[in-house]
């Protein structure tokens, strides 16, 4: 493959910086191509693919849903699994129903996070106030907004701002599904071409195997990203985001996302149908 600069966007949070690294520090094999990183909060991230700003990106799968026709979802570097799902919390302890009618933060509209409280019940797109992710926390101990939908290394350390968890909506979804819950996903460019997709698709898996064999390498780099977090939150966060669905999502993995937005075409929330496919 001759050789080819591509845009790639991804977060600062140490997941997708872990992911990554050795991709865009030269670690691996790349058959040719290069990237152009820029890193961005997921709801950018999101907004950026709406318009094709970007070749390759990270984005939430609620935003995949609208851009099935443009972009194909990559089979490695996605955040899914079980017990990794966005919470609402409150600076009391309530119950989810309670909050109906109530001033709720949310990371963007295009978030799945926001797609799952939509799903939970859909009342609860009525009042809702959109704040980068790491603001709400912050929102709801100080009576801004009632409760937060939070994301990210935020289920770490929500107590520290004296929070309490309402509903982990990653575990609804589980109870609902018997699935994990698709979070994230890298796609590209259809117009890229067939080829070109699969050998990204490659790219990103070995960065992936890079990572979690070389763990201590990668350290300086997400840090370097995430100056404010705390070693102990850094390693818990990826734990819980990288695993095994992020090499491949595998049959399960991809019955996850039919599931999800099945459910969001079948509420109305977005367009029905569209093609999930994975490059293969």
């Amino acid at each position: 493959m001759s050789s080819k600069t591509l845009s790639l966007g991804y977060s600062p949070c140490p997941n997708d910086t872990f992911i990554f690294y050795a991709l865009v520090h030269g670690k691996v094999d790349t058959g040719g191509l290069r990237f152009d990183e820029a890193l961005l909060d997921v709801e950018t991230l999101n907004q950026k693919a709406r318009n094709a700003e970007l070749d390759i990106t990270k984005v939430s799968y609620h935003a995949y849903g609208y851009l099935r026709d443009d972009y194909s979802l990559i089979r490695s570097g996605g955040a899914m699994g079980r017990g990794c799902g966005p919470l609402v919390v409150s600076r009391q302890k309530t119950g989810l129903d309670e909050l109906r009618g109530k001033k709720i933060a949310i990371p963007g509209r295009l978030t799945t996070a926001y797609l799952l409280l939509q799903l939970y019940d859909p009342a609860f797109a009525e009042n809702v106030v959109v704040m980068p992710f790491d603001l709400i926390m912050a929102a709801v101990k100080d009576g801004t907004v009632d409760a937060g939908l939070i994301i990210h290394e935020s289920r770490f350390t929500y107590p520290d701002y004296g929070l309490f968890e309402v509903r982990d909506l990653g575990e609804w979804w589980e109870e609902e599904t018997k699935l994990p819950i698709p979070l994230g996903c890298i796609i590209a460019r259809r117009g890229l071409g067939h080829d070109m997709i699969r050998a990204i698709d490659g790219s990103v898996r070995k960065s992936v195997e890079y990572a979690l064999t070389h763990r201590g390498e990668t350290k300086d780099y997400i840090k370097s990203h995430s100056q404010e977090m705390a070693d102990e939150v850094i390693g818990r966060h990826i734990d819980l985001y990288v695993n095994e669905y992020t090499i491949d999502p595998g049959e399960e993995g991809l019955r996850a996302v039919e599931e999800l937005l099945g459910r969001a075409g079948e509420k109305g929330i977005m367009p029905k149908g569209g093609n999930n496919a994975a490059v293969r």
